[in-house]
């Protein structure tokens, strides 16, 4: 996804050009205010698609400290992009009982914390306010998400997703449903997707649902389904996202193992 450095890019020689031919400080203060949003995201639109659509705005709003300088421009990698996904995603899911509480700013706030370090959450947290004044289209972001991004990391947004849903302790009916139309445009089966939500909503079967299996499953059927499910979650598909992502998801791995050494007890298996 090379559109996320050049609006970067394009911005800031639209920021240069309006410095250049503006005389007038007030009148800068004003095109910057009044059209820099627009400016942002009509080359969004034009450069990346939905997502750059959005990313325009708000880096439009931010607009007048790029000009100063006093705005840090993000590195172009893998890991930029699933972060910004991971917002934009975030944001949808947060807007879907109409209602975005403070609680939730601050739980994602810790959220980034912990996954990503202080100086990147603070900046995802202003980008993901901005990002939630805009309507989101959630079919037309997850396609361009499915579009680049592979399986692995898809999955790995998607378990980022229900564990901002269950900020407060509780999955909102409404941001699960919203979850899951998300999941369908990112093209994540059925399956994968009930098993990631079942390392978040426990009941009887979780264990099964998160191998994927049904409880009538044979006891070789329950083995083979562990190994596939561990190699298909393993921290090592997304080392490519980098080291905070992987360290993410590992608590993703060990719900698979968990689940496999809560049936083995159950069975009394070897």
């Amino acid at each position: 996804m090379g559109w996320f450095f050049t609006i970067i890019i394009i911005l800031i020689l639209v920021g240069y050009f309006y410095s250049r031919n503006d005389s007038s400080a007030k009148m800068k203060k004003r095109r910057r205010g009044g059209y820099a949003k627009w400016v942002g995201g009509g080359l969004g639109w034009a450069f990346g698609g939905p997502i750059g659509g959005i990313l325009g705005f708000a880096f439009g709003k931010m607009f007048e400290d790029m000009q100063t300088g006093t705005y840090t421009y993000p590195e172009r990698t893998l890991e930029g992009d699933f972060k910004i996904s991971l917002l934009v995603l975030s944001a949808a899911v947060m807007k879907a009982d109409g209602n975005v509480r403070k609680s939730e700013l601050d739980y994602v706030k810790r959220f980034f914390i912990s996954n990503f370090g202080q100086s990147s959450a603070e900046e995802s947290i202003l980008m993901l306010r901005e990002i939630l004044k805009q309507d989101i289209n959630i079919q037309e972001v997850s396609r361009q998400i499915e579009q680049f991004m592979d399986y692995s990391s898809r999955l790995q947004l998607l378990h980022y997703l229900f564990g901002i849903a269950q900020a407060d302790g509780q999955l909102p009916p409404k941001e699960v449903n919203t979850i899951s139309t998300i999941a369908a445009y990112l093209g994540i089966g059925l399956s994968d997707f009930d098993a990631i939500k079942a390392m978040f909503v426990k009941d009887s079967n979780s264990a099964y649902k998160i191998l994927e299996i049904q409880p009538e499953a044979s006891d070789t059927e329950v083995k083979k389904a562990y190994h596939e499910m561990a190699r298909k979650f393993h921290p090592d598909k997304v080392n490519h996202l980098g080291e905070d992502v992987r360290k993410a998801a590992e608590a993703k791995f060990k719900e698979v193992t968990a689940a496999y050494e809560h049936i083995k007890k159950e069975r009394k298996l070897v």
